[in-house]
């Protein structure tokens, strides 16, 4: 069976390369979701305030608080999906992260990078609406789920390494 990683748990160079070029791609395919503005909207989602161009959900668990008012299944799945998406966003980076970099392999580092770049991502969301009216909305919500992402990637990834035979 071909080792991905060294003795020293650190990626082989060809391994090395690929998982460098995955996170810039995906790092980008980020960028593009989530800077460019929107212009699809599932359903309008309760609890949004405007505040001239800015648009933010500070409600913590707003799909639990406001679940009555979701009145079909297709809205239902909406609403679960988001939060899904959520989750995943920062999963497959902060997972490659971890493949390149042996200094975030600790949990609270890696929830930390998680953590970092989702509120970077709310805030420039923020900043382009107010710049451009990209139609973005700074969610409270995002930074928990984003984290949890990162953490569900921490986790995985400590198990496979630790499953992982080393050259």
């Amino acid at each position: 069976m071909v080792t991905l990683f060294d003795k020293d748990g650190r990626l082989k160079p060809n391994a090395r390369k690929i998982a460098m070029l995955l996170a810039i791609f995906y790092a980008f395919g980020i960028g593009l979701m989530c800077f460019t503005p929107q212009t699809f909207s599932g359903m309008e989602t309760p609890g949004i305030k405007h505040y001239g161009r800015l648009v933010v959900l500070l409600t913590p668990f707003n799909s639990l608080v406001h679940l009555g008012a979701i009145q079909s299944f297709g809205q239902l799945v909406w609403v679960i999906g988001q939060n899904m998406v959520n989750i995943l966003l920062l999963f497959p980076l902060i997972f490659l992260l971890l493949c390149l970099l042996p200094s975030l392999r600790r949990r609270s580092r890696a929830c930390l990078l998680a953590f970092g770049l989702s509120l970077f991502i709310e805030l420039t969301q923020l900043f382009l609406d107010w710049l451009i009216a990209a139609n973005r909305v700074f969610e409270i919500d995002d930074l928990w789920t984003n984290t949890l992402g990162g953490l569900l990637a921490f986790w995985l990834f400590d198990y496979l390494f630790k499953k992982a035979p080393k050259a």
